[in-house]
């Protein structure tokens, strides 16, 4: 991977090389800093005051130019709004076409311009961080702090660039005005959610949304997905990503479908797991191996899968629909066939067919940058339907028929459908689905690129500043190759890949290491929750199947409406690190709740313990997600062993190991089965608070 003072200098224009953040020169000016400061040679009281004058001369240089720039494209727009005028008057074809190609040129030079700001507001964003990093001091806290809201602050020019806003609007507006719309008198601002069909404010929107995005709800979303967007990509990019036929919307389609259909196959079987392990004979706590077979599965699977889709898309998703309708064929034969082993190998293979590092690997590489949000979106979306959908559709299936000496009841209709469902699937695939084309040069994008959170926000933003300093995952990767390498220069072996789990293992940090055990924490607490709610209901309530199903399809049903409040406004107020914290601390507080200290238990502290704990970890996971990709190293950016399978098989431990738990503890009888499982993960929950507390008290 390209370091960032290469590739500013690549991507960097000409004419205006002047005017970049010299990164390079403050790059060195931290290492000698650090060097004197080491030597004893230098006071960092000294140090902080010559740094901040460099920076604040930087800013000054780069808010300078861009307003020299704003004033030319102003100028030359006050031109041509008198040339529009006059057209108005007396309208000419052939002048229209020539006035509307002259606005496009300026819409090209100010593309060049929002790109120019982006890359300075990377440039910034990284050498304050890399300063934090060297010294261990929170300079960015407070050079933010008290550059955000001074009058006299550059830094509001390159952050908040109003001024950019006002000549985006004045483009947009009249190349609105010259398309062939002359017998409406409505403008952008009366039809503000409709698109304008023009490549240049189509180019100049999507620069604009990379310079200004905050947290919202689509990008929140997209968080769950661990989908990573590219980083500075030209106009000539995504142009390109348009003409090269990489996108076909059917096949995204497919891809949606395949993660909604996995995510209710894995479900769909939790109200009647029990029932069905006690009609082959087997206890009711047995269900938690039934359940958890999937996910030890998907231990392996998640690795071949993140390799395989190094080669292709299109084969991996069939052998996984094949495996999946194998899987559920065995599962539904297992009732006919009384044979518990059946049932274990049919949910084995479902778990084999888990594609989930395909599907995220497909909108990574092939969605265009401009709906990729929309896609990782739709993503988590397809997810969380599915995960609601699942327990209603076995609701559903309470009928009991025989056709042939096959038996169709509760328990085995959950593997006939989805049998049924991987068929069809299969068939619509091998129809519709499009291999898209490979790139032969270099090398292929790795499987991180697929399962790597896109990291937006700026945990130092203060109150001013309301946009994050436009980091992007990528940005991250190479901050870790900065600080690792020292140079521009950087070895070939700090940028090789982990080629083996333990080799990744090595490469986390104390921080990454905290992440992943929010990650284990979370995922074993919902997977406990979800687990067992067919038996601690049965025990305690009484209740039937379709009550459980109900109730697992309510929580499902919280996961959008939750991340729209979270992303929409929670995640603008307060920073990720906060939410983290809180979100663990509300996911000990559900915990709590849920044990059973006073009798009798009631269905009240059951349903309201259980929705705190739920709604508390899909939140803790977002954010966590977010910040995860922020502390990731470079090594593990890439290659089959990267971060993103390692945070997928922390998840994956946590579900089998809490799966196991609940067949254990059915040993102590179900009366003890509800304390019994939740003491591991009030442990767990607590050594998370606490590693947290810690290792961001040493961090900030």
């Amino acid at each position: 991977m390209v370091a960032f003072g290469k590739k500013l200098k690549e991507r960097s224009i000409q004419e205006w090389q002047g005017y970049y953040i010299n990164y390079k020169l403050m790059k060195k000016k931290v290492k000698q800093y650090s060097r004197q400061l080491e030597g004893g040679n230098l006071e960092r009281r000294h140090v902080l005051k010559d740094f901040s004058r460099m920076l604040d001369n930087q800013i000054e240089k780069i808010a300078l130019f861009m307003l020299e720039q704003q004033g030319l494209l102003a100028s030359r727009l006050q031109r041509l709004r008198g040339s529009h005028d006059a057209l108005q008057e007396q309208p000419d074809i052939s002048h229209m076409s020539n006035l509307k190609e002259e606005y496009r040129a300026v819409g090209q030079d100010l593309l060049k311009l929002l790109f120019f700001v982006e890359m300075n507001a990377i440039g910034i964003r990284k050498i304050l961080k890399k300063f934090d990093k060297r010294f261990g001091y929170r300079f960015t806290n407070y050079y933010v702090k008290t550059r955000a809201n001074h009058p006299y602050s550059e830094l509001q020019q390159v952050f908040r660039h109003v001024g950019l806003g006002a000549v985006v609007g004045a483009v947009s507006r009249n190349l609105h005005e010259l398309q062939n719309n002359q017998g409406s008198y409505l403008s952008i601002y009366d039809q503000p959610v409709l698109p304008l069909q023009d490549p240049v404010v189509d180019s100049i929107r999507a620069a604009v949304d990379r310079l200004t995005r905050s947290t919202n709800f689509l990008h929140f979303m997209a968080q769950h997905a661990l989908i990573m967007q590219e980083e500075l990509p030209s106009p000539q990019d995504e142009e390109g990503e348009e003409e090269d036929g990489r996108y076909h919307f059917m096949s995204l389609l497919l891809n949606l479908v395949n993660t909604f259909l996995y995510m209710v196959n894995t479900y769909i079987i939790v109200p009647t797991a029990d029932d069905y392990s006690m009609s082959l004979g087997a206890a009711a706590t047995v269900c938690g191996v039934v359940i958890g077979a999937m996910a030890v599965a998907q231990l392996f699977s998640s690795v071949y899968f993140s390799a395989w889709s190094n080669r292709s898309y299109f084969k991996p998703l069939i052998f996984s629909s094949i495996v999946l309708f194998i899987g559920n064929l065995l599962y539904a034969l297992a009732f006919d066939f009384n044979s518990i082993a059946v049932l274990l190998i049919g949910r084995l293979f479902c778990g084999f067919g888990s594609a989930r590092a395909v599907n995220r690997r497909y909108i990574s590489d092939c969605v265009p940058l401009k709906i990729r949000m929309q896609a990782s979106a739709g993503f988590v979306s397809a997810s969380a339907l599915g995960m609601a959908c699942g327990p209603a559709l076995a609701g559903l299936l309470q009928i009991r028929f025989t056709i042939y000496k096959l038996t169709f009841n509760q328990d085995t209709l959950p593997g006939w459908v989805m049998a049924v469902a991987w068929l069809i699937y299969l068939v619509w695939l091998a129809i519709s689905f499009r291999e898209p084309a490979r790139e032969p040069e270099g090398p292929p994008k790795t499987s991180e690129e697929s399962n790597h959170s896109e990291a937006v926000q700026d945990v130092n933003l203060e109150k001013g500043m309301k946009q994050p300093l436009l980091l992007t995952s990528g940005e991250i990767e190479e901050e870790g190759e900065d600080e690792c390498d020292g140079s521009e220069e950087a070895s070939e072996d700090s940028r090789t890949p982990a080629n083996s789990i333990v080799a990744a293992y090595r490469l986390l940090t104390p921080s990454v290491k905290v992440q992943l055990l929010i990650y284990f924490m979370l995922k074993y607490a919902m997977e406990i929750l979800l687990s067992e709610s067919s038996v601690i209901t049965t025990y305690y309530f009484g209740w039937s199947t379709s009550s459980v199903a109900i109730f697992l399809f309510c929580l499902g049903l919280t996961v959008l409406p939750v991340n729209l409040v979270v992303g929409s406004y929670i995640s603008n107020m307060f920073e990720d690190r906060q939410i983290l914290l809180v979100s663990e601390i509300m996911v000990c507080v559900g915990i709590l709740l849920s044990f059973h200290v006073v009798v009798p238990y009631t269905v009240p502290q059951y349903v309201c313990s259980g929705l705190i704990m739920f709604v508390s970890a899909e939140v803790l996971e977002g954010v966590n997600l977010s910040l995860l990709s922020r502390v990731m190293s470079s090594r593990l950016s890439r290659g089959t062993y990267n971060g993103g399978l390692l945070s997928t098989e922390a998840g994956t431990i946590a579900r089998v190991i809490a799966d196991a738990t609940i067949t254990v503890a059915g040993y102590f009888g179900r009366n003890m089965l509800l304390n019994v499982t939740l003491l591991p993960s009030l442990v767990i929950c607590v050594l998370s608070i606490v590693a947290t507390c810690f290792t961001y008290n040493s961090l900030y």
